[in-house]
């Protein structure tokens, strides 16, 4: 470390307050390594560079990267705590044990933050005010518990939020008693909102609870002889209690629990979740924790428990754990705080709660099992891959850089440009970039577009953008010999030559610069899927640029037209109507009450679009 940073870094740890906090220590690069807490800040960051220090080999190895120290005062443990939980999600240090972001993990979002409430699938949990359940293990048990709760209650089916004021005629979901049609004006509040009730009880597996509720409607609808509502009534008890029935019973207590247990390997560990909801297990999920091999199976559990309960949708009562935890005190306190009534961390010793982490675990070593079995055939198809390209292409090394290019228009018009990347065998999408193809002459002309867009790609990387530092391994572009000519003008444009090859669509074959036959993969080939794959990505994401400009012009053009209607507008009765033909379809009072809206703008819009309708 340099002096002047060994100085500087020493006149801060004189100057550390004595009150709780959260500490961050950075690397020479100025990055976020790790990230602590602490109820008395001098003394614990202080305690990191003593000499007599009994320290782990992971710790000696942190306090030598350390060249740079950041903290945040708070009030309490109890917000050290909380601050230290999403610093680390943000940052990611290197030397935190992390939960592997589940971000990715699926989650049913019942939308209790509005007057008609919806169900819908998200990957993100938010503090909006709704009501979320999971993470699931797959979108297909989402969706498959969507169908299965569209079917048995009531409650709006399409993704539209709606006020309860009639904007269109009810759909055909409302005519066979799947939707109280809200949309129509026809959904009675009190219906919907038990509608609603039961649906998130259903989800808590509180079904017992929806059974009840659901008799009770039918023997009253029946007492006021209103046989058809009470035998639709009679099917959705049938329909929930057909559920139950699939579920297994584990627990005589019913309450709700999480069951977690850890499983260990070099590098990390494996945890397993199980969630158990008025004695039946409703699911489980697994989650890798990162850079937890040298710490104890306490330090892991502990570093879950607090990064997952930070974003989870629900807490339980009781939370088993496999081992004690050092902050068993102040995490109980947090977790208390978040789902507002009491929550137990409990390590059971012997009865059916032990029974149920040893099985928690055992799955937790099946998960790691089966985790390190798909890493290492993806890793190995992935090798292969590029080892079976750079022969094929005659490479000296296989390319762990490639990028592909294609190009979209439509009719003419709307001249776009894509650059996908894949890395390593994977595609990496934080490296895609987009292309408005500048030149062109109002008329589809592949040679001259590819020869722009990769001409300014290259030139972006030879000026000195960070965007596009990188150079390729190797440059793939969709087409024949046309595009693959395109491609080497660019390059001798800007000066840099590069390995290149074309694929061509019709059957699959590569195409270089400078030999007069084509390259034909084996149709089994690793190589053949990975060009594919990437091929069919830049064609997805040059498509997908192009009809985002294209429904952008569309819809801006024909309400642009229309006296009074200014951006402000225009943005509001899209995003309340979802498009021109939702807001074409609209009452004029529905039109007049959107935000922004008076009547006499809401008649020019709703006459407006009649005439055009009709012209």
């Amino acid at each position: 470390m340099p002096v002047d940073a060994l100085s500087a870094l020493q006149e801060k740890l004189d100057s550390l307050p004595t009150k709780p906090g959260c500490y961050l220590y950075k690397d020479t690069t100025g990055q976020i390594i790790y990230v602590g807490k602490a109820i008395n800040l001098r003394s614990r960051v202080r305690s990191y560079f003593q000499k007599s220090a009994n320290h782990t080999g992971k710790t000696r190895r942190l306090v030598e990267t350390i060249c740079d120290l950041e903290y945040i005062v708070v009030e309490s443990e109890l917000e050290a705590l909380v601050l230290e939980c999403n610093l680390i999600k943000k940052y990611q240090p290197h030397y935190n044990i992390r939960l592997r972001d589940d971000k990715h993990y699926p989650y049913l979002c019942v939308t209790s933050s509005e007057p008609f409430p919806r169900l819908l699938l998200t990957r993100r949990v938010r503090q909006d005010g709704n009501k979320y359940f999971g993470p699931y293990t797959s979108s297909r048990a989402v969706y498959s518990t969507m169908e299965l709760i569209k079917r048995i209650f009531p409650i709006v089916s399409c993704n539209k939020p709606f006020t309860g004021k009639p904007v269109q005629k009810p759909c055909l979901y409302y005519h066979i008693g799947q939707c109280l049609a809200p949309c129509a004006g026809l959904a009675d509040v009190k219906e919907y909102k038990k509608a609603v009730g039961d649906v998130i009880a259903f989800l808590e597996g509180k079904q017992e609870q929806v059974v009840r509720n659901l008799r009770t409607q039918m023997e009253a609808a029946a007492e006021l002889l209103q046989f058809e509502r009470a035998a639709k009534i009679r099917d959705q008890v049938l329909a929930v209690e057909e559920v139950m029935a699939r579920q297994k019973v584990i627990s005589t207590q019913m309450v709700d629990q999480d069951v977690v247990a850890i499983v260990g390997e070099d590098g990390g560990s494996c945890v397993q979740i199980f969630y158990i909801r008025g004695g039946k297990l409703i699911g489980q999920n697994s989650f890798l924790m990162e850079g937890s091999g040298e710490e104890t199976t306490n330090e892991a559990v502990q570093q879950f428990v607090k990064q997952y309960y930070t974003s989870a949708a629900y807490i339980p009562q009781e939370i088993l754990l496999p081992c004690d935890i050092e902050e068993t005190a102040i995490v109980q306190a947090w977790l208390r705080q978040k789902r507002g009534s009491k929550v137990e961390l409990t390590v059971p010793v012997r009865g059916d709660k032990k029974r149920l982490v040893e099985m928690a675990a055992e799955n937790a070593s099946h998960a790691l099992e089966r985790i390190r079995a798909e890493m290492r055939s993806k890793l190995g198809n992935r090798e292969r891959a590029l080892i079976e390209l750079a022969d094929a292409l005659g490479l000296d090394a296989p390319p762990q850089r490639i990028e592909c290019y294609d190009i979209s228009n439509f009719q003419g018009d709307y001249f776009v440009g894509s650059l996908v990347v894949c890395e390593n065998g994977e595609m990496n999408k934080s490296e895609y970039r987009r292309f408005k193809i500048k030149f062109h002459e109002n008329k589809p002309d592949d040679f001259a577009m590819i020869r722009e867009v990769v001409t300014r790609r290259l030139e972006e990387g030879k000026s000195g953008n960070p965007k596009f530092a990188r150079m390729p391994d190797l440059i793939i572009v969709d087409g024949g010999k046309g595009q693959v000519s395109s491609a080497v003008a660019a390059m001798e444009t800007v000066g840099i030559k590069l390995p290149l090859c074309g694929l061509a669509k019709r059957f699959e074959l590569l195409i270089l610069p400078d030999e007069p036959d084509p390259v034909a993969l084996p149709r089994t080939s690793q190589a053949l899927y990975l060009v594919q794959r990437i091929r069919d990505e830049a064609h997805r994401f040059a498509n997908a640029y192009r009809m985002t400009l294209q429904s952008k012009k569309q819809t801006h053009s024909i309400l642009d037209t229309i006296p009074g209607i200014g951006p402000t507008r225009r943005k509001s009765l899209i995003k309340l109507f979802g498009s021109v033909d939702g807001l074409r379809s609209a009452t004029l009072e529905a039109i007049a009450a959107a935000p922004g809206m008076n009547r006499k703008a809401a008649e020019a819009v709703h006459n407006y679009l009649q005439i055009a309708q009709e012209t």
